[in-house]
C-alpha cells in the first residue's frame, strides 16, 4: 500500500496541486493508497509531557498517531509532499516525525544498543517546495534527513524532487516539474 503524507495548510497552494494530481493518478491505476492529510485531519505535532511518557513505552498517546503509525507499518511506498520553510519541513511534519515513529513499530534497538528498522517500506519520494536553491537545501534533504531518519526506521530508496524558486516559476516550469513527479508515482 502507498501513504502519502500530505503537509501544506492551504488548498490554493502548488503543494495541494501535486497531492490531488497524484491522487488521481493512484485511484485511476486502481492501486490501493491512504492520505494522512496532517492539516486537514487536525493532527497535534507537539509532543507534550505525556506523549513523551508513552513515546517512552513505545505507544502513541493520541489516537491519531496510533493510527499513523498503524499505516506506516503497513505501507510498501510512502510520499511526503510538503513545502521547505526556514531551509526544512514545517513544524507539523517534524511533529509527525516524533509522535508517530515509535519504538517497536517503526524502530527497535538491537541487544548491544544499535538502532534496528522495523518498517518495510520499499520506496519514499519527498516531493518539496522552496524558495531556495536545491543545491542549498540537499545537505539535509538527501544527507541528514534520509540518513538518520527515514532509513533508520526502515523507510528505505529514498527519492527527493523540489521545484526550487517556486514563487518566481512560470507555468511551463511548474508543468515540467509535475511530470517529473508524475514519472516517478508511476514507477
Amino acid at each position: 500500500m502507498t501513504t502519502i503524507i500530505y503537509c501544506h495548510p492551504s488548498t490554493d497552494s502548488y503543494n495541494y496541486a501535486v497531492f490531488k494530481k497524484i491522487t488521481e493518478i493512484l485511484t485511476g491505476r486502481g492501486e490501493e493508497y491512504y492520505v494522512i492529510n496532517l492539516y486537514g485531519e487536525g493532527f497535534d505535532p507537539v509532543l507534550d509531557s505525556l506523549g513523551l511518557k508513552s513515546y517512552a513505552e513505545g505507544e502513541a498517546h493520541d489516537e491519531m498517531a496510533a493510527r499513523y503509525a498503524t499505516t506506516l507499518a503497513r505501507s510498501s511506498r510512502v510520499i511526503m509532499i510538503f513545502p521547505i520553510w526556514w531551509g526544512m519541513m514545517p513544524a507539523m511534519l517534524k511533529g509527525f516525525f516524533d509522535k508517530v515513529l515509535l519504538r517497536g513499530t517503526a524502530y527497535d534497538f538491537s541487544p548491544e544498543g544499535l538502532m534496528l528498522p522495523c518498517l518495510s517500506v520499499e520506496s519514499t519520494l519527498m516531493v518539496t517546495t522552496s524558495e531556495e536553491e536545491s543545491s542549498v537545501l540537499e545537505p539535509f534533504m538527501q544527507g541528514y534527513l534520509p540518513e538518520n531518519v527515514l532509513n533508520a526506521v526502515g523507510m528505505n530508496n529514498v527519492e527527493w524532487l523540489n521545484l526550487e524558486h517556486i514563487s518566481k516559476c512560470d507555468s511551463r516550469r511548474r508543468e515540467e516539474f509535475m511530470g517529473e513527479v508524475l514519472k516517478r508515482t508511476a514507477r
